[in-house]
């Protein structure tokens, strides 16, 4: 029988459905990983009493307590939910670099809640870059269509700046080594009609500089010639079904653009994974839903449960 994996499951806000989503999947989720929920027992049971649900008894937790207790408020945006949410975070990668663990799953955070608490981070992705000092990729979706995000959380002024040659470059390498597509990769313009042919922008030119260098480049490495990275496709056409039978990997370049068509097609079972890292990561692609927290409202757990599947059956950081 396999063995299964012991992951580091980070609570996320517990103002917010996450707790929810751990406790009332426990016993599902334990058939495929050992699970080690970075919480302690004061505010374990605390959020427990508030859900009107018990702790099972196999419900692993962290021995201490991660950062100062305090009383939950469903939907509450505060600096101490946030500094709880980053501190068992902050465990999860601890135990993550010291093997003690064999991948970390994080479970929704509040970005203003970490910036009300001094975390001078906008999400994971953006710390675990610091944490290892590795450019980290953001890919969501599914085994059905993923979505990598070339720009991630930044004001949409501030994309067309980013695509230079050379961060496409490093950013296309880093991609097919890591998510290893088994298909070309559908590549978005930037622009509208992908600039018209400059008509509408210029920034296609150098999206197809770099993926003219980067095909001749995997084509020497892999001894073969192929389609590695499509040509810039036309951003609202290339998620049509017919287009979908072509790629089951894009590259969008910024967050709306891939990651609202994605939602659209695969909110209910899409994951967010962490590529181009020394650890396993993955996450919900979902927020806190601090609208329904703590209201007794059925929750679709398939985005969690398929975050967790994901490191079950991954042996390497490679989807």
């Amino acid at each position: 029988m396999k063995r299964k994996k012991r992951i580091a499951i980070s609570i996320g806000d517990l103002n917010g459905i996450g707790i929810a989503l751990a406790l009332q999947n426990h016993a599902y989720i334990s058939q495929m990983v050992e699970p080690l929920y970075c919480i302690d027992h004061l505010m374990l049971t605390q959020a427990s009493q508030k859900l009107g649900c018990e702790i099972p008894k196999d419900f692993q937790i962290l021995p201490t307590p991660l950062a100062p207790s305090f009383q939950i408020e469903a939907g509450a945006i505060s600096a101490q939910s946030g500094a709880y949410a980053y501190a068992s975070f902050q465990k999860a990668v601890q135990l993550a670099k010291e093997q003690k663990v064999e991948g970390i799953m994080t479970l929704p955070i509040h970005k203003k809640a970490w910036e009300k608490a001094g975390v001078n981070y906008k999400g994971h992705t953006d710390a675990l870059r610091d944490f290892f000092q590795a450019p980290a990729i953001m890919m969501l979706g599914s085994p059905k269509m993923y979505v990598a995000l070339f720009s991630e959380h930044i004001p949409l002024k501030e994309v067309a700046s980013t695509i230079t040659k050379e961060g496409l470059l490093r950013f296309f390498y880093d991609f097919y080594h890591t998510a290893k597509p088994q298909k070309c990769v559908g590549v978005l313009g930037l622009n509208p009609h992908a600039g018209d042919g400059g008509v509408l922008g210029e920034e296609e030119k150098i999206i197809s500089e770099a993926i003219d260098e980067i095909n001749s480049l995997l084509s020497k490495e892999e001894n073969q010639e192929a389609c590695y990275f499509s040509q810039p496709l036309v951003p609202d056409v290339a998620f049509t079904p017919n287009m979908r039978q072509h790629f089951t990997h894009y590259i969008a370049m910024y967050h709306d653009q891939g990651l609202a068509p994605l939602k659209a097609l695969y909110f209910d079972e899409g994951i967010n994974v962490s590529l181009n890292l020394p650890i396993l990561r993955t996450s919900v692609d979902h927020g806190t839903a601090f609208d329904i927290a703590y209201k007794g409202i059925p929750l679709n757990s398939l985005s969690y449960t398929n975050a967790i599947a994901y490191l079950a059956n991954t042996s390497s950081n490679n989807p």
